[in-house]
């Protein structure tokens, strides 16, 4: 009878210590599927929020040589793809020039007003080298600009700077609320006055000089 009992609560403690055992490799397995599970999350949705957000900066591109074209309209409808309802966008010009606008329709129309303004019939936006920072739902963003505003068939005017950018992801969509342009030149480049097939006249007779475009104060 004894013997019967040893060997009851050897079998007992046997299966309890396999039952124990299981109990920790479950958990084990258990926390290395969430804890693994999390890292693809996180690893999978960086890049996917990089993307989303790089694409703003061509979203305003598109938007302004939209405007370029002529097309204020559109331009203000793919802004609004672009930025907040509430962003701020400020351009900081070579001589230290500002303007400041609230809304991106307000920034369309003075985009439109310069653009007319200066008597450009197109525009051609390249963004590059961009930079991006994200912490939760907010991010940086930088990103380098090269301009062509053309003129006429014979003269353009060229712009580069660099975009700084705050941008919030509001209900699941990134978007810009901070844009600031800051210029390091804006120049005109015209071919020769008087056709020539001599390379050493066009040489002479081309010109690149820094022009100051013309920009109309907008009321607020």
């Amino acid at each position: 009878m004894e013997k019967r009992r040893g060997n009851g609560r050897i079998v007992a403690n046997a299966i309890s210590f396999l039952l124990n055992r299981i109990t920790v490799v479950v958990i084990a397995v258990a926390l290395v599927l969430f804890i693994g599970g999390r890292f693809e999350i996180a690893s999978a949705s960086q890049p996917d929020a990089e993307l989303e957000i790089q694409k703003l900066t061509s979203c305003y591109a598109l938007g302004t040589d939209a405007i370029g074209r002529g097309n204020l309209q559109e331009g203000k409808n793919i802004y609004r793809n672009c930025f907040t309802q509430d962003a701020v966008l400020t351009a900081i010009f070579p001589d230290g020039a500002t303007q400041t606008n609230y809304g991106t329709d307000s920034w369309a129309d003075f985009v439109y007003s310069v653009f007319q303004g200066n008597g450009y019939t197109a525009t051609q936006h390249l963004m590059g080298t961009i930079n991006i920072s994200i912490e939760n739902n907010k991010a940086t963003m930088t990103s380098y600009l090269h301009a062509t505003h053309k003129r006429s068939e014979t003269s353009i005017d060229v712009a580069n700077g660099t975009y700084e950018d705050k941008v919030v992801k509001t209900n699941g969509i990134w978007k810009i609320r901070n844009r600031t342009l800051k210029l390091i030149d804006f120049l005109n480049l015209s071919s020769p006055t008087t056709a020539s097939s001599s390379t050493n006249a066009r040489s002479t007779n081309s010109s690149a000089t820094f022009v100051r475009p013309n920009i109309p104060r907008l009321k607020e």
